[in-house]
């Protein structure tokens, strides 16, 4: 592995607190995650790939911000691992990449729905309000 790799697959890990390496690969963060079919990259996935080191197709990936941080993914572990949070971590490092964040707080009123979950909505302002 690239010693480009190695640094951020060592700094997604100390910024998220998640040891990826603790994942038995069972799939029930996925199956919880009710932004599932929204997701190019599954909650799992992000875990595998952080500790593959396969770390650049996520952060070109919208998945990123399809994320609705909504810590189910990390309730429903066996093993304690939180996807959440190197869904998170990998995301301040694209919008660091980036120089500027994916989507401002005036962005968010006009993706509004009646079909869209209340959480969705406190966590797109939580997330782009800072």
């Amino acid at each position: 592995m690239s010693s480009n790799k190695k640094f951020l697959q060592e700094e997604l890990t100390r910024m998220s607190g998640v040891n990826p390496k603790k994942c038995m690969k069972c799939g029930k963060c996925s199956g919880t995650c009710p932004a599932y079919d929204e997701m190019e990259y599954h909650p799992h996935q992000f875990v595998s790939m952080v500790e593959s080191g396969d770390i650049e197709p996520l952060l070109n990936s919208k998945s990123l911000y399809r994320c609705l941080t909504c810590f189910a993914c990390v309730d429903r572990c066996p093993r304690g691992v939180e996807p959440a949070k190197l869904v998170e971590a990998v995301r301040l490092v694209a919008v660091r990449k980036q120089g500027a964040n994916h989507m401002t707080a005036n962005d968010v009123p006009a993706m509004l729905d009646d079909d869209i979950p209340q959480q969705a909505i406190v966590s797109a302002f939580r997330k782009y309000t800072k």
